[in-house]
C-alpha cells in the first residue's frame, strides 16, 4: 500500500492520535483494568475484521496502542482507518485518549564504521547478531528502543556519540523543550525545528526532541 504523507496524516482528522517516528500512537484513558480490557477485546475484534493488527499494550490506568504497515514500512490508509473504528469504539464507552501523552525514545550512535559496530550492538540488545536492517538495529519484540547509526567522520574519544531521540506529538514538542530548559538544559541548535531540536544538559551531554513535522 502507499505510505501517507504527513500532511495526509494530519489533514486525517484522526484527533486521538499522534504519529511518532514511522507508526500511529494513541493513549487510551481507561482509568481501570476492567475497562482497559474491555477496550483491549473490542480493539482485537476490530483487527481481526480488517486483518490488520496493531500492538497493544494494557496498563492498569491505559492502553497504548500503535498502528503501522510493517510490510509498507509506514502509515498507509489501512492504519489510518482502523484508527479511526478504534476511536470510535472507545468514544462509545466514553473512554478518553491523551493525544499529548504518547513517546518514542530511539538510540542513536555516531560512527564511521557501520559493519564493525553494527553485528555487536544487534547481538547485545537483541540477542541476535545479524538484527541489523541497513543503518537500524530493531528488536522484533519491542523489548529495547530501536537503535540507529548516524554517518559521521571518523573521529576519536571523548567526543559524544550517543545521543538519545525523543519523538514527540507536534503539538506537544515546545511544551516538551520548555519543560527541559526550565530544568537547566539549553537549546544547542534549533535551525531544523520543528522537525527536530538539539538540547543539552549541564554538563553538554546531547537529545534531540523530534516530531514529523517538515520531514
Amino acid at each position: 500500500m502507499t505510505l501517507l504523507t504527513t500532511q495526509q496524516i494530519l489533514d486525517a482528522g484522526l484527533t486521538d492520535w499522534r504519529k511518532l517516528a514511522r507508526a500511529l500512537h494513541a493513549r487510551f484513558l481507561t482509568g481501570d483494568f476492567a475497562t482497559g480490557l474491555a477496550l483491549v477485546t473490542a480493539i482485537g475484534e476490530l483487527a481481526e475484521q480488517a486483518g490488520h493488527h496493531p500492538d497493544v499494550v494494557l496498563t492498569y490506568p491505559h492502553v497504548d496502542v500503535t498502528l503501522l504497515s510493517h510490510d509498507a514500512s509506514g502509515v498507509t490508509e489501512r492504519d489510518v482507518d482502523l484508527a479511526r473504528r478504534i476511536s470510535a469504539v472507545a468514544g462509545e464507552r466514553g473512554i478518553a485518549a491523551d493525544p499529548a501523552a504518547p513517546a518514542v525514545v530511539e538510540l542513536a550512535l555516531d560512527t564511521a564504521d557501520v559493519a564493525a559496530l553494527g553485528p555487536f550492538w544487534a547481538a547485545l540488545l537483541t540477542g541476535d547478531a545479524t538484527a541489523v536492517d541497513g543503518d537500524d538495529v530493531a528488536d522484533p519484540g519491542g523489548r529495547v528502543p530501536l537503535l540507529w547509526f548516524q554517518h559521521t567522520d571518523a573521529h576519536e574519544t571523548p567526543r559524544q556519540r550517543f545521543h538519545l531521540d525523543l519523538w514527540v506529538p507536534h503539538d506537544a514538542a515546545e511544551a516538551r523543550i520548555a519543560a527541559a530548559v526550565a530544568a537547566g538544559g539549553t537549546v544547542v541548535d534549533d535551525t531544523r525545528a520543528p522537525s527536530f531540536t538539539v538540547l543539552a544538559d549541564a554538563e553538554g551531554n546531547r537529545a534531540c526532541v523530534c516530531t514529523i513535522l517538515e520531514r
